[in-house]
């Protein structure tokens, strides 16, 4: 099913071949810039930006003699270089091509993620739009409260999109950075500008002050906007299922034709896709969580992060390509009724209007207190009576001194009470 919604390109980021690629690259861009600066020979840097290569196959049989896959990796570009390999590697340690390789991954996974968000923006925007003045209600503790709309809840969420743009951005350029500083970030045996004009090549910066590796603060924070984004995907899920509720059914998820909902009972049309973002996002969560723990190791490094990378990097980058894409396909073939949000509107025979009614009393000098109460007892009695309550206000004599029946009714215009929508959609970016 992942394989449906993610890109192709996604998983290729994370693929093995890719991984050594990057390996590659970085020792490549390591060994001009000591060419540059006179440490490699001209001609065994040509050598080597020749003949430098690696075969998966090969790095695997090496590794499960060493148990060491960098040594793995270097063994076998050694094997198509030749004697000038020695130069391959020269004064670094593991965690510099590591890292700066890893911060390579991210740029091309987080570029993909960055359209993912932007598309999702787009769909939102339009059908925010499109339902600007489609009248619902809206819910606290699932009852129901004042009138709403339902372009505001999509505008609501286009917000929080573009909230997690600006996020993921500084996320993704907080884990642009790479190493090349040695065993404990002392640049021991090379000199700083190798790391320098090895980071502008592969388009990183260098990371100010390193230990062996790069600090695990800034792999967390990334994670932690990914668990995020995750959460706003949820965020929106959980409201269309609950709004896809038999008793609702005021939006629910594209049913296309021959889609069958369940094996036993032929009628169901079911939230999955809803339901499959929400069960994913608690994926992003606890490998955020993991990468929370990874930010203390000991001293200068520890390997106990690197295991766990290996399984969170790709799959939180690669659910949140996926989630991501399934939402933006969620929004865009979401089946509203409008119709049925009118009805529901009317479930409590004006009650919804309550405040409206409360308010305009304090106006007239009551106390808040007072209005409260006043209000209060005809609300209860509507609950239990189903009388209209603009009847009940209408026909309440102590209500009626103080109000002139074109006050009532002013109480009960929706009109007045969504008067503010289009300076809302102005203020999130999204009026005409």
């Amino acid at each position: 099913m992942i394989e449906r919604y993610t890109r192709p390109e996604m998983g290729k980021i994370w693929s093995q071949e890719n991984k050594y690629r990057k390996w590659l690259d970085v020792e490549l861009a390591v060994c001009e810039v000591q060419t540059e600066l006179g440490v490699i020979p001209e001609d065994a840097w040509r050598t080597i930006r020749e003949k430098a290569d690696f075969d998966v196959r090969r790095i695997d049989e090496i590794e499960a003699g060493v148990r060491h896959d960098v040594i793995a990796f270097l063994t076998s570009v050694a094997e198509y270089v030749g004697p000038d390999s020695r130069y391959i590697h020269l004064g670094m340690t593991s965690s510099d091509m590591l890292d700066t390789a890893t911060a390579l991954q991210f740029k091309e996974a987080g570029a993909l993620i960055l359209e993912d968000l932007e598309e999702l923006g787009r769909v939102l925007a339009r059908r925010a739009r499109e339902f600007k003045d489609t009248v619902c209600i809206g819910r606290s503790h699932g009852i129901h409260a004042e009138p709403t709309t339902f372009g505001l809840k999509l505008a609501l969420w286009y917000a929080e999109n573009a909230r997690n743009i600006a996020r993921f951005r500084e996320a993704a350029e907080d884990v642009r950075v790479g190493k090349i500083s040695g065993a404990v970030g002392t640049f021991a045996h090379l000199d700083p500008v190798v790391e320098e004009r090895t980071c502008e090549k592969l388009g990183l910066r260098p990371d100010p002050v390193s230990t062996q590796i790069v600090q695990r603060d800034r792999y967390a924070h990334y994670l932690a906007v990914l668990a995020l984004i995750g959460a706003s995907l949820e965020k929106i899920a959980v409201e269309i299922r609950h709004l896809q509720r038999t008793e609702v059914l005021e939006a629910e998820e594209y049913f296309s034709k021959g889609q069958k909902g369940s094996s036993a009972m032929p009628h169901k049309r079911n939230p999955v896709t809803c339901e499959q973002i929400a069960g994913l996002a608690r994926l992003l969560r606890s490998n955020a969580m993991a990468g929370f723990e990874n930010v203390a190791l000991w001293h200068e490094r520890d390997i106990s992060h690197s295991s766990v990378e290996r399984v969170i990097l790709p799959d939180s980058t690669i659910l949140t390509d996926y989630m991501l894409r399934k939402t933006v396909r969620l929004i865009d073939r979401l089946v509203v009724y409008p119709e049925h949000m009118k009805a529901n509107l009317g479930r409590t025979n004006g009650l919804i209007f309550s405040q409206a009614v409360m308010l305009a009393l304090v106006r007239k000098g009551l106390t808040r207190e007072e209005a409260y109460e006043r209000v209060q007892t005809p609300s209860m009695a509507c609950w239990e009576s189903g009388e209209p309550f603009e009847n009940v206000i209408l026909n309440d004599p102590e209500t009626r001194k103080i109000l002139s029946k074109d006050e009532i009714r002013a109480c009960f215009n929706l009109d007045v009470q969504l008067r503010n929508v289009d300076a809302i959609f102005k203020r999130v970016g999204l009026g005409t």
